[in-house]
């Protein structure tokens, strides 16, 4: 497998991993002895969505602290890029904010040896309508303003639209700004989904990763469009709400309540929706219940996966994967990232569910 040069390269760490995958131990006259223990060693890499840098940065420092001889890269170009070197046979595997289209997942068993892709929910973050605007760090955006926003049909901020759910603020009479995603991305995905299931009269545009509207300004990943928000005063972007902590943050319409975001409401979006049927065994992924009127529920959120394969011919990489992702998706490797990037943890549910996927994985 050729690597590609990465953001993130972990140290080694001398040591031995112990995990259940060389088989059973065996009796010897009365003594019993335990199964040998498997080395997991190598270099391995990954790549995808810019939105799990902070946390995969964690994940790839935690796991190496405590496995030997394993450099693991992570390379942030987007999710639709990670994607496309992961069905590529370029990476071990994928980090996406959207999960595998029924395509991608035909495409999959040529990168996965016969096998097919996987989409696991490893990081659970709201995303956030982040603006600048001196002196104001809250606003009030139902969903068809927000899409009139986005769309050009409001282009100031002190329009009355915008007023009238925010009677306490001195909205400024100075120009929009709003920045998208030049990148395929799953953030943008997440974003126009819920635009399309919220407000489908003011946004007619189906979910998609790359952005469906000529013209506006343009930033490359995470950091393109919220650096480029920090520096315009006006301006507007949506980004995964771990890096917009500085900015203003709206809140969005749940029901009869303006909901601001937190890590929480974020994870409890999560918990009111469902998983897809008829996709592969093991495949977790979620269908978004965009409309609750759960006003314990943020809905705008980012659900972004761990894409692997259900198996793998390269056996120092399949025992590489069903390692990490175990780390990944336990407790600690859940709160690990919780306080490197500001996630919400998934659920014990969801972590059982993963590490039931990792064990699945066929090697050879």
């Amino acid at each position: 497998m050729t690597l590609p040069s990465s953001r993130y390269i972990a140290p080694v760490v001398v040591g031995a991993l112990v995990l259940p995958l060389a088989g059973c131990g065996q009796l010897i006259g009365s003594t019993y002895v335990p199964p040998a223990a498997v080395e997991v060693a190598g270099s391995f890499a990954g790549s995808g969505s810019s939105a799990q840098e902070k946390a995969m940065a964690a994940w790839i420092e935690g796991y190496a602290a405590e496995h030997p001889d394993v450099e693991i890269s992570y390379d942030a170009i987007g999710s639709g890029s990670g994607r496309a070197e992961f069905l590529a046979g370029k990476v071990a595997f994928a980090g996406s904010d959207a999960v595998l289209s029924q395509d991608e997942l035909a495409a999959s068993a040529e990168a996965c040896a016969g096998g097919n892709g996987i989409d696991l929910p490893v990081y659970v973050s709201p995303i956030s309508v982040a603006f600048n605007l001196e002196g104001i760090k809250s606003l009030n955006l139902r969903a068809e303003v927000i899409a009139k926003i986005f769309s050009g049909g409001i282009t100031r901020w002190d329009d009355a639209a915008i007023a009238v759910d925010n009677p306490d603020v001195d909205l400024p009479s100075i120009p929009i700004v709003p920045v998208h995603r030049a990148d395929d991305s799953g953030t943008t995905e997440n974003f126009t989904d819920y635009l399309s299931q919220v407000t489908p009269e003011h946004w007619p545009h189906d979910a998609d990763g790359v952005w469906p509207l000529d013209g506006g300004q343009t930033g490359e990943g995470t950091d393109g469009v919220t650096d480029y928000v920090r520096q315009h005063e006006g301006a507007v972007t949506y980004a995964d709400a771990s890096r917009t902590a500085e900015l203003g943050n709206a809140a969005v319409q749940v029901g009869e309540e303006f909901v601001p975001f937190t890590p929480e409401a974020a994870a409890s979006a999560l918990d009111v929706s469902r998983i897809v049927e008829g996709r592969t065994k093991y495949d977790l992924a979620y269908e978004i219940d965009r409309k609750t009127r759960e006003s314990y529920a943020y809905p705008l959120v980012l659900v972004s996966y761990a894409i692997v394969c259900s198996r793998y011919a390269d056996k120092p990489t399949g025992r590489f994967v069903k390692s990490f992702l175990t780390y990944v998706s336990s407790a600690q490797g859940q709160q690990r990232a919780a306080e490197a990037a500001g996630s919400a943890p998934v659920s014990g549910f969801v972590q059982r569910k993963v590490a039931e996927a990792a064990k699945s994985i066929y090697l050879g």
